[in-house]
C-alpha cells in the first residue's frame, strides 16, 4: 500500500468518526427530547424552564393606625424661666466706662426649655412632667395641628415627677389611659414626644421590665416601666402607649453615660399617673396616705433568715407610735405579703400602693408573723411632710468584732452628734472593711446597731453571743440608720 492510499483512507475514516461523534452530540443533546431527528428538519426551538410564580410577600407589620389615633394628643411643651443674672467683676476704677454688666450690676437673663405632654381632657388639661415645667415663668403648648396657646400650671407634684397644665381649647383629641398594670414584660409599646426639638417623634420598643426605681429624681414614689423605645431629651413628659393606642405610661427618665439614649428609658406608669392627675386637677396638691412603718425589700438572705421559702414582700424595719400601723399592731418584723388581697412585692411597692389610696381610706394587710399569716384592717390617714437626717459619729475604733466591721457602745453624746435619743441603746459601727461579710451586706460607718438575731445588744460581747446563735442562717441585725430603722442580712463564712 502506498502512503498515498493510506493517506486517503485514513481521511476518509477520520471524517466519518467526525460526523459520527457530531451526531452522537446532538443525539446527546437532545436526549429525553424528539425521538428521531432528519437532517432536512429545521431544529424546534428549545422552550425556556418555566418560572415559578413569586409568591405574595407577607404583610409587613405596621403600627401606622396607632400612630394616627395617638399623635394628635401629644403636644410639645415650651416653658421661659428666669435664670440666674451673671456678673462680669472689674475693677471699680474702670466701672463707669462700660455698660452695666461690666459694672457688676446683674443682668436678667431668660432661659428656655422643651419637652412633652399628653392631653387627658377635652377641656384642655394635658399631663407632663414636673421637672418640665418646674420653676416656669411662661408656659405653652404646641398642638399636633399647628396651633399654639399659652398654659397655665393646674398643680405640680415633685415626688411623682407629674404635673398638670391647661389650655384655653375645647373639643381636642384626648389619650385614654390604658391599665399598666396587666403590661408584660415583651409587650411592644410606641414612645411619643418632641426629642431634642426636631418635631413630633415616634418610636418603638418593648417594655423591658416593671417596678424600676432609678433613684435619679426628686421623689420617693418611683414604679417605673423600663423600655427600650428610643427617648432622648425632650420627649420628657410624652406619651408611652400599648398597641391600642391606650396610655401606659408617661416618659419621664432616661440612663446614659453620654446623655443620649442607650436603650435605657423609664416611664411613670399610667396607674400612678392617672391618679396624681385627678388630685391635681381635683385640688391642685396631692395627698398622699401613710401606714406609720418603714419597710425595705426582702434579700434571699433577709427571707431564709425569717425562714421564708422566698424573697416576696416587705420587711417591717420599723413602726412608728402612735400611726395606724401601730394602732393596728403590726410589729417590727413582721413581713406585708399582701394590701387589699393583692401580692406585695416588695417594699417600693407597698409604699406606692399605700401613697395612692385615699386618706381616709381602710385597707387590709396580710403579713408574716413567726412563720404564721396573720390580717390587720388598717385605716390611713395622711402623709405629712418627711424628715430627714444625715449626720456622721466622729470616729472611734471602739473594738473589733467579727464579719468585717468594728463597733463600739452607744454614748448619749454620740446619740445626739447623730440626732438620735440621748436614751438610745445599741452598738455605733465605727470601721467597715470593704472586703468584709459587713460591707457586702451593706452595713456602713455610723449605723447603730440595735438587735442581733431579735437580741437587744449594747455590748460588743452581747453582740457576739447573739450571732453565735441560729448558725445555719445568716445573721438578722437591725440598724438604726439616720433614725430609721433597717434589717440587714450578714452572711456567714462558708466552712
Amino acid at each position: 500500500m502506498n502512503d498515498s492510499s493510506a493517506r486517503n483512507r485514513f481521511q476518509s475514516f477520520s471524517a466519518r468518526a467526525a460526523a459520527a461523534g457530531l451526531a452522537l452530540a446532538v443525539a446527546a443533546g437532545f436526549a429525553g427530547g424528539r425521538a428521531t431527528l432528519s437532517a432536512s428538519a429545521p431544529l424546534a426551538p428549545v422552550a425556556a424552564p418555566a418560572q415559578a410564580a413569586p409568591a405574595p410577600m407577607a404583610a409587613m407589620p405596621s403600627y401606622s393606625g396607632v400612630v394616627e389615633r395617638v399623635a394628635p394628643a401629644v403636644v410639645t411643651v415650651r416653658v421661659e424661666k428666669q435664670a440666674e443674672a451673671a456678673r462680669t467683676a472689674l475693677p471699680e476704677e474702670f466701672r463707669e466706662f462700660f455698660g452695666p454688666q461690666f459694672r457688676g450690676d446683674p443682668r436678667p437673663r431668660r432661659e428656655g426649655g422643651l419637652g412633652s405632654g399628653v392631653i387627658v381632657g377635652a377641656d384642655g388639661h394635658i399631663l407632663t412632667n414636673h421637672h418640665v415645667i418646674d420653676g416656669a415663668d411662661r408656659i405653652r403648648v404646641d398642638l399636633a395641628d399647628g396651633r399654639s396657646f399659652s398654659a397655665k400650671l393646674v398643680g405640680s407634684d415633685a415626688a411623682s415627677d407629674l404635673a398638670v397644665i391647661k389650655i384655653d381649647a375645647r373639643d381636642l383629641p384626648t389619650l385614654a389611659f390604658g391599665d399598666s398594670d396587666r403590661m408584660k414584660v415583651g409587650d411592644v409599646v410606641l414612645a411619643f414626644g418632641n426629642p431634642l426639638g426636631v418635631g413630633q417623634t415616634v418610636t418603638m420598643g418593648i417594655v423591658s421590665a416593671k417596678g424600676r426605681a432609678t433613684g435619679l429624681g426628686d421623689g420617693n414614689y418611683e414604679d417605673f416601666l423600663q423600655t427600650d423605645a428610643p427617648i432622648n431629651q425632650g420627649n420628657s413628659g410624652g406619651a408611652l402607649v400599648n398597641l391600642q393606642g391606650e396610655l401606659v405610661g408617661i416618659n419621664a427618665q432616661i440612663l446614659s453615660p453620654s446623655g443620649g439614649n442607650i436603650g435605657l428609658g423609664f416611664a411613670i406608669p399610667s396607674g400612678m399617673a392617672r391618679a396624681v392627675a385627678d388630685q391635681l386637677k381635683q385640688d391642685g396638691v396631692v395627698h398622699r396616705s401613710k401606714l406609720g412603718v418603714n419597710v425595705q425589700s426582702l434579700t434571699p438572705d433577709l427571707a431564709q433568715s425569717f425562714g421564708m421559702s422566698d424573697a416576696h414582700g416587705a420587711l417591717v424595719s420599723g413602726v412608728e407610735p402612735g400611726s395606724p400601723a401601730d394602732h393596728a399592731g403590726l410589729k417590727q418584723g413582721d413581713v406585708i405579703v399582701t394590701l387589699n388581697g393583692r401580692q406585695v412585692t416588695d417594699g417600693n411597692a407597698l409604699r406606692n400602693q399605700i401613697a395612692s389610696t385615699r386618706p381616709g381610706s381602710s385597707v387590709s394587710l396580710g403579713f408574716l408573723r413567726d412563720g404564721k399569716t396573720e390580717s390587720r384592717s388598717v385605716r390611713l390617714v395622711e402623709r405629712e411632710g418627711e424628715k430627714q437626717a444625715s449626720s456622721k459619729p466622729a470616729g472611734d475604733d471602739g473594738e473589733a468584732s467579727s464579719f468585717g466591721m468594728s463597733v463600739s457602745p452607744l454614748t448619749p453624746r454620740m446619740a445626739e452628734e447623730l440626732e438620735l435619743p440621748r436614751s438610745e441603746k445599741g452598738l455605733v459601727v465605727t470601721d467597715v472593711d470593704p472586703a468584709g461579710a459587713a460591707a457586702s451586706a451593706g452595713i456602713q460607718e455610723g449605723d447603730v446597731i440595735t438587735r442581733v438575731n431579735d437580741r437587744e445588744v449594747a455590748t460588743v460581747s452581747a453582740m457576739r453571743e447573739a450571732m453565735a446563735t441560729h448558725a445555719d442562717k445568716p445573721v438578722r441585725v437591725l440598724v438604726n440608720r439616720r433614725g430609721a430603722s433597717l434589717f440587714v442580712a450578714v452572711p456567714r463564712e462558708q466552712s
